[in-house]
């Protein structure tokens, strides 16, 4: 099983650099009882990762941050302590059972896999939070885009249009326009198609127009909605072309770099003897992967 938590955009809470690690574990102390070494060691382990993050690159170099086992039966509070500590930082969070992982060529998913993982939250996160920005832009330029469908033809500007484009923008906000259809340009989307990797098995779907933009070009075609439909799906169109993926991209994989979280659960069942035969086969391959 894997749990993805990626962070909320925009949550509102303590400024972390201006938290000590008393301070941090007071803030733990709201969703998790008792457990307070743990509690201490965490708080001590993001203080020190927020200030490895402040050094200059050579020294950071040789501050490296440390793992943090944690013992102990279910229901103590492993999970929760981990994943509200990632919140709080605001940090890519990914929980797996580490007995699902196999050493690459046996059957199940290689550990690099985490890290791919963790990279999708981390974008996820970066591109709600870069939404949040754009968001009302993205909806008055959607809006203006709407109007324009809506608008009866003009020969030229006039005071007249104006006139009338406001009066359709006061019943657009009021929602009596909802019903109304509405001929806009939809993209289409190129097929798509699945596909296995050996390493780990995974079907992904791929789209062809991604993987072959140029073949496939930005063909679009009419399609009939209502304005509340059309007024939604140009929203989203605004937004994608307001945000910059490569940059998302690069920031996701920044924020994993320097804070991303990942908890390893049940890695005690793949901490068996060195065996050869069996359904052990190959856990010394995943103790090293993981390692």
């Amino acid at each position: 099983m894997v749990i993805y938590l990626p962070g909320q955009a925009g949550d509102e809470g303590p400024i972390l650099d201006e938290l000590t690690p008393r301070e941090i574990v007071q803030e733990l102390d709201k969703y998790v009882v008792g457990q307070a070494d743990a509690k201490r060691a965490v708080a001590i382990a993001l203080r020190n990762r927020i200030r490895r993050q402040k050094l200059d690159p050579e020294m950071a170099e040789e501050v490296m941050p440390k793992n943090i086992l944690m013992i102990g039966p279910t229901g103590v509070g492993k999970t929760e302590l981990a994943r509200r500590l990632a919140k709080l930082a605001n940090s890519p969070f990914l929980k797996v059972e580490a007995s699902k992982f196999t050493e690459v060529g046996y059957v199940g998913r290689d550990v690099e896999a985490m890290i791919r993982d963790l990279v999708d939250i981390a974008i996820d996160m970066v591109r709600e939070q870069r939404l949040d920005e754009v968001s009302d832009r993205a909806e008055k330029n959607a809006e203006e885009r709407l109007l324009d469908l809506l608008m009866p033809p003009q020969n030229e500007a006039s005071e007249s249009a104006d006139r009338t484009r406001e009066k359709l923008r006061e019943k657009l906000n009021a929602g009596k326009l909802d019903d109304k259809m509405v001929e806009i340009d939809v993209k289409e989307r190129g097929p798509t198609f699945e596909f296995t990797t050996n390493a780990g098995l995974e079907e992904m779907d791929i789209s062809l127009k991604d993987v072959l933009p140029g073949l496939f070009g930005n063909r679009t075609k009419k399609r009939k909605m209502r304005v509340s439909e059309a007024l939604e799906y140009l929203v989203q169109e605004e937004e994608q072309k307001l945000i910059d993926m490569e940059q998302v991209t690069r920031l996701a994989l920044e924020r994993v770099e320097r804070s991303g979280i990942i908890f390893l659960d049940e890695i005690d069942k793949i901490a068996g003897r060195e065996s050869g035969h069996g359904p052990d086969v190959s856990r010394e391959g995943v103790q090293r992967d993981i390692l």
